[in-house]
């Protein structure tokens, strides 16, 4: 029983009106007045609460206001680190490169490369032994053709003269050889005695990628080719290209002379790559 009636004086406690009046404080007039309960004072502060609440979430989770809270990220520093990831990926491909590339030119220029010997009479070999035993007797006309194109086809870097015909060696230099081309000795290139100053030329249509002086070799002038082909020059008195240059075939790029430790008087150290291997220039190239 005693029950009920706490009951009963809450829910009047609850339902019971109050009247809220506004007045005017000099002349006490009425400009404001409503009437209230307890339980509609609860039920106002509730919603208001969960409209805050409800608005405040909204800015943080859909406004860019979420940048300012800690924890969360920006989308445009998400954009540019994503963006310097890809540089820097790039990056490092290029300094890679850059590092096999120049890695290759240390090597030509110290000699530690792999070789190869060029058979250039194995074509022919292997075509006199599919001859029968008819012996052909060449006509005068065919001979004269033949001498023509063997002429022609030795000063050529390729075994096939039938796709890089175009492509013909011009001699650095005029002289003769001092010291030859020799894989027992390492000696991967030829010793052409010329006199101190001779113009040295360009073998070929190229782009300079070092002309720099070495303690060893002196001034020393290395030129990359198309077919993947490079022709070193050491010994040089003096230099008349830069790195980056191009360069004409027949075009001086050195003057030669005695420059560097290896060395015993004036002369061109003159060495070919091709495709990273260390070919005999003699075999395309006439010094004479």
């Amino acid at each position: 029983m005693a029950d009920k009636k706490k009951d009963t004086k809450f829910a009047k406690k609850l339902l019971h009106k109050y009247r809220l009046v506004v007045l005017n404080e000099d002349t006490f007039e009425e400009r404001f007045a409503i009437k209230l309960t307890r339980l509609n004072v609860f039920v106002i502060v509730m919603l208001t609460s969960i409209v805050l609440i409800a608005g405040t979430t909204f800015l943080i989770a859909f406004t860019s206001l979420r940048e300012l809270i800690p924890g969360y990220s920006s989308a445009k520093l998400k954009k540019q680190a994503t963006e310097l990831n890809y540089k820097t990926d790039s990056l490092q491909q290029v300094i890679s490169l850059n590092e096999q590339y120049y890695a290759s030119i240390k090597r030509v220029l110290t000699g530690d490369v792999k070789t190869v010997e060029f058979n250039r009479d194995s074509a022919i070999d292997a075509a006199n032994k599919d001859v029968n035993e008819k012996n052909l007797m060449p006509t005068r006309q065919d001979s004269l053709l033949r001498e023509k194109v063997d002429k022609e086809d030795k000063y050529n870097l390729f075994e096939t003269a039938i796709s890089q015909s175009n492509f013909v060696l011009f001699p650095p230099v005029n002289g003769s050889i001092s010291e030859g081309y020799d894989l027992k000795t390492k000696h991967f290139a030829v010793d052409v005695v010329v006199a101190k100053d001779t113009p040295v030329k360009a073998t070929a249509d190229g782009t300079v990628i070092f002309a720099e002086w070495t303690a060893e070799t002196g001034y020393v002038v290395i030129i990359e080719h198309s077919q993947e082909l490079i022709s070193v020059y050491k010994h040089n008195a003096s230099l008349t290209k830069q790195q980056g240059d191009l360069v004409k075939a027949g075009e001086v790029i050195a003057m030669a002379g005695n420059s560097g430790e290896y060395t015993t008087g004036p002369h061109l150290h003159f060495e070919l790559w091709s495709k990273g291997y260390s070919v005999n220039p003699t075999n395309f190239i006439d010094f004479k």
